[in-house]
């Protein structure tokens, strides 16, 4: 009989594939507060740089000529706790992915976890990336073609430290999560979902929705338009490739 429950428990990865509902319920709360108490932690940290976290951001506006202002007393204080939460949470999400992994390990096979270790941790790539472009390309010419279109009239740019931080942190996050279409991509095709005939079939469907949310998301002018669209469409033929590369791939079983 003991030798059964030792080869059970071999054949899950563990004890956690024999855990009853109340033992899997009691690890996930304990992962959601480890998760939770470091965010807090980590924001809290957080909070004693946020007038230079806010810089980071008014620094590319200023650049470019904007003036900010705050239009409610307590509108500088609470701009602060928002940019210091999200910086939390973006300092937190390596360890938010790894109790998500933890928690879903025993219940999957070597190469099913294999493969989410690969999705997560690209993720974290890809979104990073997103980022790195909004900030390096899309934001500064965003910024520049807006204030120059009040050259020629009698408005000044004075815009609220609101508006403005909330303005960048929507394309910071847009371009994150378009970024993640590779990867969504690859996690479809491995699935069956999704297969690179299907995408070469959509791809001028796709091109004209690209075009179409690039010019929701950008200034009205086609040179923003352009410089949101092609790295979308650009992404869409990597997705392409991905999709071929892991409908074929063969992730080896772990070895325990």
């Amino acid at each position: 009989m003991q030798r059964k429950n030792k080869a059970s428990k071999t054949e899950t990865g563990g004890t956690g594939g024999d855990m009853p509902l109340t033992g899997h319920l009691t690890e996930l709360r304990r992962r959601i507060l480890v998760a939770a108490a470091v965010f807090f932690l980590l924001t809290a940290a957080a909070l004693t740089q946020s007038e230079k976290l806010i810089a980071v951001f008014t620094d590319m506006g200023l650049k470019y000529g904007y003036r900010f202002v705050y239009l409610a007393p307590q509108e500088l204080l609470l701009q602060q706790f928002k940019v210091a939460a999200l910086a939390g949470f973006l300092l937190s999400l390596p360890l938010i992915l790894y109790e998500i992994y933890a928690f879903a390990r025993p219940g999957l096979t070597g190469r099913e976890s294999r493969i989410l270790r690969v999705v997560l941790i690209a993720g974290l790539f890809f979104f990073a990336g997103g980022a790195f472009f909004a900030y390096t390309v899309t934001i500064p010419f965003m910024l520049n073609f807006l204030i120059r279109l009040s050259d020629d009239t009698i408005f000044a740019a004075q815009i609220s430290v609101e508006n403005y931080l909330s303005f960048v942190l929507l394309i910071f996050t847009i371009f994150g999560f378009i970024f993640e279409m590779p990867l969504v991509s690859a996690l479809l095709s491995r699935f069956g979902v999704l297969n690179p005939r299907m995408l070469k079939k959509a791809r001028p469907f796709a091109v004209v929705f690209i075009f179409f949310l690039a010019a929701v998301i950008t200034p009205p002018d086609v040179f923003s338009q352009i410089l949101v669209a092609v790295p979308m469409i650009l992404l869409y033929q990597l997705s392409i490739l991905v999709s071929k590369i892991f409908r074929t791939c063969n992730f080896p079983e772990e070895t325990v």
